[in-house]
């Protein structure tokens, strides 16, 4: 009997590395017209957004089905695995519903929780959850911690333009226009599910000035937990990024992640991330 934990792939965590860290990882998809990808298993990021810079319409993106959910838990609840499963925000993937609704099929232990966040933020959390599992905590434990943790999940970006934002649903018009009119460099934060632009500056340098300071205004980072930069397109344009974050994040070393195929829709190429825990 163990702790079998769940996942989606907008955590940026690859199959591969799902296996080493003994968790499960269902993916969502991001379709093309007719064709249809699975996220991390189909395309890789870097195919996605090559794929991307020539597409006239931008793909759309679709959660794991219950059914795939209920496969998933059967094979883990024969095993005898208590299950926890830690989704990307409700308010912005059906995936926690269908894992929910699959939930309803089983008397096993499930626990199912909505992180609130997404991609690297996601990530951070889940691989919490993973150290807490290897350290020996129980289901109820770890469920317990991470709920108690997970509005302290923070994650800023900078955005190099708002409008796959607008076109995938996750802003308005009117947010879109006023990022867009002063050709600035949008700041935007994901917290409790809501994506909000919280600043806009000229240039990346100052872009990502901006971002560490809100880092530090916000409370910091706490590191002792799992801490990630990230990044979406090509890695170039994110060695300047990298530079700037090094000295701020002094002796600490972050994870480092590419976003793939369905964050990436929605936040488009050119994007760079943080997600931390905020200290307390």
């Amino acid at each position: 009997m163990g702790i079998r934990i769940i996942t989606d792939s907008t955590t940026e965590i690859s199959m591969d590395e799902a296996k080493k860290l003994d968790i499960t990882v269902l993916p969502l998809k991001t379709l093309f017209g007719d064709e249809v990808y699975l996220d991390g298993i189909d395309i890789t990021p870097e195919e996605f957004y090559a794929k991307l810079a020539v597409s006239e319409k931008l793909p759309t993106t679709s959660q794991p089905s219950p059914f795939e959910f209920e496969e998933t838990y059967k094979q883990s609840l024969e095993a005898g695995d208590k299950i926890i499963v830690i989704c990307i925000a409700a308010n912005l993937s059906g995936t926690y519903q269908s894992a929910c609704m699959a939930r309803e099929n089983f008397d096993g232990d499930i626990w199912v929780i909505d992180s609130g966040t997404a991609t690297i933020g996601l990530q951070i959390l889940v691989r919490l959850a993973i150290s807490l599992r290897d350290r020996g905590k129980t289901a109820e434990e770890i469920v317990q911690i991470i709920e108690d943790k997970k509005d302290s999940v923070c994650l800023f970006a900078v955005i190099d333009t708002l409008e796959y934002l607008y076109k995938g649903g996750r802003l308005s018009r009117t947010s879109t226009y006023a990022g867009t009119l002063l050709r600035v460099k949008p700041l935007v934060t994901l917290q409790q599910g809501v994506i909000k632009i919280i600043g806009k500056c000229l240039g990346l340098k100052k872009a990502y000035e901006e971002l560490l300071r809100s880092v530090k205004n916000i409370g910091g980072i706490d590191y002792s937990k799992p801490f990630s930069i990230g990044y979406s397109g090509d890695r170039g344009h994110f060695s300047r990024f990298e530079q700037e974050c090094r000295p701020f994040f002094g002796a600490h070393i972050p994870l480092v992640n590419v976003v793939g195929s369905v964050i990436g829709t929605h936040a488009g190429p050119g994007a760079a991330a943080i997600a931390f825990f905020v200290a307390q």
